[in-house]
């Protein structure tokens, strides 16, 4: 197929090096613009891959605890949560439903002491809402039963304690005893029959699970607190919950995943808004050094175009002739950038470990970034949004290259010539 000669003569100046051209600058420039685009494209690309998958991680792990939906009475027990299970379940998201008992206490062993977050649980129901039983990694979440005082902790709770399972622990329940000797804490001693890791190092560090019926026993409850609820699609959570406000009956209290750790998913998003734009400043500048480039090629090729231009070509060829060559070094330095970028993004769970245990360090501590691996979620829109603006980025930066050089006049061009 035939082309129009201003796509042949761009392209041309494009693969143009020093032998053709006489000025082995302008080539390192050109090769130095469209270098500084494959890098940002790259960089943006594996930036926001590892925020997605990190993103990903921490929502997941937290999902494998927390529940998708959490029912709860103002009042501190829920006498009727059977009812609420059985009209809950009536929508067509819900999967299971679960009654809990949520409270605070201190565990202590010999002289370690630490806050957790008990939860009472009913073995049976809770593997429904919840992936604890599946993290199990010493004992079984079953073998929480009514009576026997039981407890399962999580992997960092159980180091920080000192304990695997069949030792002791003592439970001191915030709620006090009144007495002749006035108010003592109430202690019970537990028995470590489960130790769970979720991943997410605040549940593994502070999270302890009981048997419902002890826990109602320990702090004095006629019923559960609430009903925790899964769903077969968690992205629909808030349109659940508002769904179940207007379903359920009696006073109670609905709030989803996302309004549990609004502040945390929040934060993220901000992060990853404010990436976006840094990185996209970085291919701006490389973008914007083609501008340069062209200037000084339009410099270099003023007798061309007046040649060109005494031939009868119009101002509009000329300045398609540079705009096609700026728009071809854009394209090949985002397409590069693109493959550069998703092939790094794939390979960060494989690459990560192996850059970590040669040079002995840890990139994420999990005390600090709650999970302990470099995720990496790479998504097609990103990768398109990224390589549309890298692209019309390059685009624009062609523009007064272009213009100016189809504002050469032939006259003063060859006067020299």
């Amino acid at each position: 197929m035939k082309l129009p000669f201003e796509w042949l003569i761009g392209w041309r100046y494009t693969r143009a090096g020093k032998k053709s051209t006489g000025n082995g600058f302008i080539s390192f420039i050109a090769l130095v613009s469209m270098s500084g685009i494959a890098l940002g494209v790259a960089a943006l690309i594996v930036v926001l891959s590892v925020m997605n998958g990190f993103q990903r991680d921490v929502r997941d792990r937290m999902l494998s605890v927390l529940a998708h939906v959490e029912i709860f009475s103002p009042t501190g027990s829920m006498p009727d949560w059977q009812l609420t299970a059985r009209e809950s379940l009536q929508n067509k998201e819900v999967v299971a439903a679960a009654p809990y008992v949520e409270a605070q206490a201190l565990l202590t062993r010999q002289d370690a002491v630490n806050g957790v977050a008990l939860r009472g649980v009913d073995p049976a129901l809770e593997s429904k809402v919840s992936d604890v039983a599946k993290e199990m990694r010493a004992g079984k979440l079953s073998d929480l039963a009514p009576g026997q005082f039981g407890i399962v902790l999580g992997t960092q709770l159980a180091a920080s304690l000192g304990v695997m399972v069949g030792d002791k622990v003592t439970l001191v329940a915030p709620e006090g005893s009144v007495t002749p000797a006035g108010m003592l804490p109430r202690l019970k001693q537990f028995t470590v029959v489960g130790i769970f890791e979720s991943g997410h190092y605040e549940f593994d560090s502070s999270l302890a699970l009981i048997d419902i019926a002890d826990a109602q026993a320990l702090f004095r409850l006629a019923a559960p607190s609430g009903v925790r609820l899964r769903l077969h699609d968690m992205q629909k959570a808030p349109q659940v919950a508002i769904e179940l406000s207007h379903s359920l009956s009696g006073d109670l209290y609905i709030r989803d995943w996302t309004k549990q750790n609004q502040t945390w998913f929040s934060a993220v998003q901000i992060e990853k808004r404010m990436m976006f734009i840094i990185l996209t400043l970085i291919i701006a500048v490389a973008a914007f050094n083609l501008v340069s480039s062209l200037v000084m090629t339009v410099t270099d090729k003023q007798p061309d175009i007046a040649i060109l231009r005494t031939l009868g070509a119009q101002q509009r060829s000329i300045m398609k002739i540079f705009f096609v060559q700026g728009v071809t070094i854009g394209f090949i330095g985002t397409a590069t950038g693109v493959a550069l970028g998703c092939a790094l993004a794939a390979s960060i769970p494989t690459v990560v470990p192996m850059i970590e245990h040669a040079l002995g360090v840890q990139f994420l501590p999990p005390s600090i970034y709650f999970i302990n691996e470099l995720p990496s979620d790479l998504e097609l829109g990103d990768v398109v949004r990224i390589g549309l603006m890298a692209f019309a980025l390059s685009a624009v930066a062609t523009l007064y290259p272009s213009w100016r050089g189809s504002r050469v006049r032939p006259a003063e061009a060859l006067r020299y010539e």
